[in-house]
C-alpha cells in the first residue's frame, strides 16, 4: 500500500459537496458520496462526484450500494477516463461509521482516499482534509486500522479559475446574488491591469533592495531570476507584431462566433413560421 499520496481536489467537487449538504434531508446530520478522478505518480486527483444516499444509526450505517454503482456506470459512460477513487463526508472528523463505509471502497478501487470537508465553518473556513486507511498491528496479532491524514490542495483548470473569480465578485456587490460575467476583452483588462500592479510591486521591491532599505531574499531573486529566463528574448517590435496578431485572431473569433449564434437564431425563427 502507498502511504505517500497526495490528494487534488478540483473545486467543482467542493461545490457540488456543498450543494448536496444544502439539499439534504431535515434529519440528516451528514451526507456522504463517491470521489472520482485519477491516480498517477502518487498523486490522487479528484475531478468530480456525486452523492450516495444513506442513513446512520448508533450501532450501524446503512447506504444505497446499487444506486452507488449504477451512478457510477452512467458517469463512466460519459467520461470514460474518471474511476473511484475514494469516498467524501461532510463534518470536520472521522466517525465510527467510517471504517464500515471505507470498507466498501475498499472493495471498489486500490488505496481509496476519504475527504472530509467541514461545513460547518468553524474557525469562518471550510475546512479540507484527506484521510488514508493504514492497517496496524504487530506480525501474529490482531490487526487493525486508522485513518491517517495525507496533504491536500485545491488546484484548477484555467476555465475554474474564470468560474471561481466570477462567483468570488458575488461576495463583494452588496445586496446581489448574481454578478454578470465579463466580456472576453473586459477580463484580458483586468487581467491586463493586475499584471500590471504585480509587476509595480516587483519593481518597488527590486529598487529597495538596491537602495539598501529592505534585506535581500535569495528566494526571492532566485525567482525573478527564473520569471525573466522564462520570458523568450525579442525586441518591443516583435512582442507588439505578436500580440497584434494574437488580438486580431481573438477579434476574429468572437466576430464569426455572434454570425454563427446570429445564423442559427435567424433559422430557428424561420423553421417556426414555415411550421405555422
Amino acid at each position: 500500500m502507498a502511504y505517500n499520496l497526495s490528494v487534488k481536489v478540483h473545486p467543482v467537487v467542493l461545490f457540488q459537496i456543498v450543494d448536496a449538504y444544502e439539499r439534504r434531508n431535515a434529519d440528516a446530520h451528514r451526507v456522504i458520496g463517491t470521489l472520482l478522478g485519477s491516480v498517477e505518480k502518487g498523486v490522487v486527483e479528484v475531478t468530480n462526484c456525486f452523492c450516495v444516499p444513506h442513513k446512520e444509526y448508533d450501532d450501524m450505517v446503512e447506504a444505497e450500494i446499487m444506486y452507488a454503482k449504477e451512478m457510477f456506470d452512467f458517469i463512466k459512460r460519459v467520461n470514460p477516463q474518471e474511476n473511484i477513487v475514494g469516498w467524501w463526508a461532510t463534518g470536520q472528523e472521522v466517525t465510527s461509521h467510517s471504517s464500515a463505509i471505507h470498507d466498501f471502497y475498499s472493495r471498489e478501487c486500490a488505496n481509496p482516499i476519504h475527504l472530509t470537508l467541514d461545513t460547518t465553518l468553524q474557525g469562518e473556513r471550510m475546512g479540507v482534509k484527506a484521510y488514508l486507511n493504514v492497517p496496524i498491528g504487530v506480525p501474529g496479532g490482531k490487526g487493525g486500522c486508522m485513518f491517517t491524514p495525507i496533504s491536500v490542495d485545491v488546484t484548477c483548470y484555467e476555465p475554474e479559475v474564470v468560474g471561481i473569480q466570477l462567483a468570488s465578485k458575488t461576495a463583494m456587490v452588496a445586496h446581489k446574488d448574481t454578478v454578470e460575467p465579463m466580456m472576453d476583452l473586459a477580463r484580458i483588462a483586468e487581467a491586463t491591469n493586475k499584471l500590471s500592479g504585480l509587476l509595480d510591486t516587483v519593481l518597488a521591491y527590486v529598487e529597495d533592495v538596491l537602495a539598501g532599505k529592505t534585506v535581500p531574499d535569495n528566494s526571492v531573486g532566485r525567482a525573478l531570476t527564473d520569471m525573466i529566463n522564462s520570458v523568450p528574448k525579442m525586441t518591443s517590435e516583435e512582442f507588439d507584431k505578436m500580440f497584434n496578431s494574437n488580438i486580431k485572431d481573438l477579434l476574429m473569433v468572437m466576430t464569426l462566433a455572434q454570425l454563427v449564434k446570429t445564423q442559427l437564431q435567424l433559422n430557428e425563427k424561420l423553421t417556426l413560421l414555415t411550421s405555422v
